[in-house]
């Protein structure tokens, strides 16, 4: 079994790259997430593993929330990655142990900064839902910003806006 903690070092691939296991899992690790395609759904952390079992790769999914829209096509397009690369495919949304942010990994966090995305800060002080945390901008990295509203363009987002460069930018809620 290849593991979400053994794929988010640096090469992010297992040992031998001529496996079917390895094959399958580069196959499913190169699908972009559909709400944010700059990230795949391995650099978001939801690719949990990838098992052969037989002829059959099999994908372990854990969704960002448990009611996130985009779960079924994630599943669906790990699927089509699969058999594309010519394997028969499962995939098998797992929900526990719940879906963090700390799950993504550093080269996703560059991605999403890269592409006008705040990644997820560790929070100061208060913990919740609705806290207000310092976010940098992703843009010029000016700490002078502020919540414009607690949910973004996703419900995993929260909309912010810079004050040194006055732009708007969604901020990936830390969970």
């Amino acid at each position: 079994m290849v593991a979400v903690a053994d794929m988010n070092k640096s090469t992010m691939s297992p040992c031998d790259p001529t496996s079917s296991q390895d094959r399958a899992w580069a196959a499913a690790a190169a699908v972009p997430d559909p709400e944010v395609p700059c990230v795949t759904v391995a650099d978001l952390g939801i690719l949990r593993s990838v098992e052969m079992e037989g002829e059959v790769a099999v994908a372990n999914v854990t969704p960002t929330y448990a009611g996130c829209p985009a779960v079924l096509a994630i599943e669906l397009a790990i699927e089509t990655a699969l058999l594309e690369a010519g394997f028969e495919a499962r995939v098998e949304r797992v929900l526990s142990p719940a879906w963090t942010t700390d799950w993504i990994t550093e080269e996703g966090r560059e991605k999403l900064r890269a592409f006008g995305i705040a990644p997820p800060v560790a929070e100061r002080g208060e913990r919740g839902f609705f806290a207000e945390t310092l976010v940098p901008c992703p843009r010029c990295q000016s700490e002078k910003t502020e919540r414009i509203a607690a949910f973004g363009s996703t419900p995993c987002k929260a909309q912010y806006r810079c004050l040194a460069c006055a732009e708007p930018f969604d901020y990936f809620k830390c969970l």
